[in-house]
């Protein structure tokens, strides 16, 4: 696999919940603080509703941006992360808490949920921009899907979203179109 340190799995995990955000708001079934909780941001089980409610217009507000990272090019990108980030009050320190290990939190503690939440998708984004650019931003490749994924694989060969019936609905059409043609 592509992941190789605990920063890795962190933007790894960030990245895939912004897509994950994204996916269920064009599926119309947002649950934004499990997809945070399920994701390793451990303050989404005790923040208020008002703060989930915030993250959630952020997000959607970034979903035009994030819906064209595939294939996008990494200047107009680069501009745009960077004009955000400059609405953000970042503090970068090194925390330990809830039992996860020592990682960075961009936010001061003061905070709120929603900041930091911001704040980590688009670091996180900054820094998958400059390690890959955009290659690593796809779109299913099953006809009936458009949904988003971020590709950790080492080769950069995924195709298809975390959906495991995309990808069986695309094999099992190509097998039974190869055994026609046969």
């Amino acid at each position: 696999m592509y992941v190789t340190s605990a920063h890795d799995t962190e933007i790894r995990l960030t990245l895939e919940a912004a897509l994950d955000f994204v996916n269920a708001l064009a599926d119309g079934e947002v649950n934004t603080r499990s997809s945070l909780h399920h994701h390793g941001f451990s303050r989404a089980a005790n923040t208020s509703e008002a703060s989930i409610h915030r993250i959630e217009q952020r997000l959607a507000e970034l979903t035009p941006r994030l819906r064209s990272l595939p294939g996008a090019d990494p200047a107009p990108t680069v501009d745009w992360i960077n004009s955000e980030l400059a609405q953000l009050n970042i503090v970068p320190s090194l925390t330990t808490h809830d039992d996860a290990p020592l990682h960075i939190h961009w936010t001061p503690a003061s905070a709120s949920f929603d900041d930091q939440v911001m704040a980590d998708v688009l670091m996180a984004l900054a820094q998958e921009v400059c390690d890959h650019g955009t290659e690593r931003f796809g779109v299913c490749a099953a006809t009936d899907c458009e949904d988003l994924f971020y590709d950790s694989t080492r080769n950069g060969s995924r195709r298809f979203c975390p959906d495991p019936r995309c990808a069986s609905r695309t094999h099992t059409a190509d097998h039974r179109a190869r055994k026609r043609h046969n």
